[in-house]
């Protein structure tokens, strides 16, 4: 019996071009890893390339809250299209919904999904044919304008604690902050997301120093130059 099935796997997200590798000879590719949304802009647009030269995907892309729900805030054009090979497309991303705070960034995620077109003649007669799908989840970060300090003064204003074996960070910026390659006392600690004008926790290993290296991921997707604190 002759049947196909497809499958959704979620891709990690890298730095620069994030791509979705459907097939081995190319794929959907996302431009950059985040979208900074201005919060009076009429819409924000992205690139979406496909990088095969012999196949073709049914893109369809929706964005999701910060608790990864779908939400209708934001409408994205066009919401379901067929990318043929080496094709490239510019998606529009408008915001329908409500009055969002203007002291601080606002998070949700766009996300992409790849779907590889069925063509029966390159199944070489095989009865089963696997058609994987692949998901691609990047942040959008709905930005006020007039936010104070500027973007990449705000790594350096982050605060670090020790509280019951953890490290507790807080962010009093008004932008989300993304921490990675973070150590303490040659020790890596995982990379955390600290909300603005609000707090994360970090586990400490049980050998860790007095201050704290870190890198952030800055509005193009690249990690910023390390900055070491001291935790009080």
């Amino acid at each position: 019996m002759f049947f196909k099935k497809t499958v959704l796997s979620a891709l990690a997200v890298g730095l620069g071009m994030t791509t979705l590798p459907a097939l081995s000879n190319g794929g959907i590719s996302v431009q950059g890893t985040r979208i900074v949304y201005p919060q009076d802009a009429k819409q924000a647009s992205l690139s979406v390339s496909n990088s095969s030269t012999t196949d073709s995907f049914l893109v369809q892309s929706w964005v999701e809250d910060a608790s990864g729900h779908k939400t209708s805030d934001f409408i994205v054009t066009p919401p379901l299209y067929l990318s043929g090979p080496k094709n490239e497309n510019t998606l529009r991303l408008i915001h329908t919904g409500g009055a969002l705070p203007t002291d601080r960034e606002t998070l949700y995620y766009f996300t992409a999904k790849a779907i590889p077109s069925i063509d029966d003649s390159k199944s070489g007669g095989n009865s089963a044919v696997l058609r994987i799908a692949t998901a691609n989840r990047i942040k959008l970060f709905v930005r006020p304008a007039g936010l104070k300090p500027s973007p990449g003064m705000a790594p350096a204003m982050l605060e670090f604690h020790q509280q019951a074996g953890e490290l507790v960070i807080r962010n009093p910026t008004p932008y989300y902050l993304t921490l990675a390659e973070i150590t303490s006392g040659g020790k890596a600690l995982r990379d955390i997301m600290v909300p603005p004008l609000g707090t994360a926790s970090d586990p400490l290993p049980a050998e860790h120093g007095s201050t704290v290296s870190f890198r952030t991921i800055n509005d193009y997707g690249a990690t910023t130059p390390a900055i070491i604190a001291t935790i009080r």
